[in-house]
């Protein structure tokens, strides 16, 4: 498989709803396979299909901490449950973050790449991908979650800060 180019607001893929994936084959596969591999080269934490060019329901998510990315196919927030502030970045919008809302945990269900439903529980910063990834397959970018009074930060580096985790690309 390969590393493919991370497309950048204003692409206007980034603001279509990606398309659910009836059967899980060789291409959602390969898609898993090129997200993982873009992934690894940028760095980040998640990448949606729609990240780079394909309109189908598929993440992925590698949180630093875990041994083994994480692979979702159709995934959905199914409860959210409280509310913080965190520090949001995103690999399609470099050099910039912003502070917005996610809430403490969440639910999400869900294929894996083998075809088995997923149910999972998170909190911290997978609940935080899981919600970023997921914006983005409905076209939502983490900056349409800033409050009018709020503004885009670019960052001093012009990357993302790596350092801390609440600020992490994802």
């Amino acid at each position: 498989m390969a590393a493919r180019t991370i497309l950048e607001f204003p692409h206007p893929i980034l603001r279509r709803k990606a398309k659910k994936v009836r059967r899980i084959d060789e291409s959602v596969h390969a898609l898993a396979d090129d997200l993982l591999d873009t992934l690894r080269e940028v760095g980040g934490v998640g990448l949606a299909a729609n990240q780079i060019g394909d309109l189908r329901r598929v993440i992925v998510i590698d949180i630093p901490e875990e041994d083994d990315p994480r692979v979702y196919v159709n995934p959905e927030i199914v409860h959210r449950e409280g509310e913080r502030e965190v520090t949001e970045a995103c690999l399609s919008v470099p050099g910039y973050h912003g502070t917005i809302k996610r809430a403490i945990w969440v639910k999400a269900r869900g294929l894996d790449r083998s075809s088995n439903v997923f149910r999972i529980t998170a909190d911290g910063l997978l609940a935080q991908a899981l919600e970023h990834e997921i914006d983005h397959l409905d076209g939502i970018l983490y900056f349409d979650h800033l409050e009018a009074h709020q503004s885009l930060a670019r960052n001093e580096t012009g990357r993302e800060e790596e350092d801390d985790m609440e600020s992490v690309a994802v």
